[in-house]
């Protein structure tokens, strides 16, 4: 079984991108590469787990990461005075909230794109799984029911 989880994705804005998740968002950095094979890159932890957020510049070589409607990050916070903190944070950067597309969020959440336009949602509280909310399609050792249109 593995142990560490890094998330990466590109970015061509990466000093405003860190700035967004750093000093917006409050992650902290972990490390960082500058000239690496043409690559810059930064990576940001996820406090109280052993992830990563991983954001690297190509110079250019490939076309960037495209944000969708459902390219989320979802970030959980102990309460939402927590949460409201740092959505105030952004806000005096600039960086200012959103409909999510999905309703799940709807007066659940908070929404903000980052500079990227990929979609940061802020949650107040934790989620907790239960075995009931799993569909049995999904469970270890069912067949998926996932079909691939030809």
């Amino acid at each position: 079984m593995f142990t560490q989880v890094r998330i990466a994705r590109s970015t061509r804005r990466l000093d405003e991108v860190l700035r967004f998740y750093r000093d917006g968002v409050g992650l902290p950095v972990l490390g960082g590469f500058e000239g690496h094979d043409g690559y810059d890159g930064v990576m940001l932890g996820l406090p109280g787990s052993d992830c990563h957020l991983e954001l690297t510049d190509d110079g250019g070589r490939h076309a960037p990461s495209v944000p969708g409607p459902e390219s989320l990050l979802v970030l959980y916070f102990p309460d939402a005075s927590a949460r409201d903190e740092v959505v105030s944070r952004l806000a005096a950067r600039g960086h200012h909230p959103v409909p999510p597309a999905n309703p799940y969020w709807l007066g659940k959440a908070v929404t903000v794109p980052d500079p990227d336009g990929f979609l940061v949602v802020l949650f107040a509280g934790r989620w907790q799984p239960t075995p009931a909310e799993v569909p049995a399609r999904f469970r270890a050792g069912a067949a998926s029911g996932f079909t691939r249109d030809p």
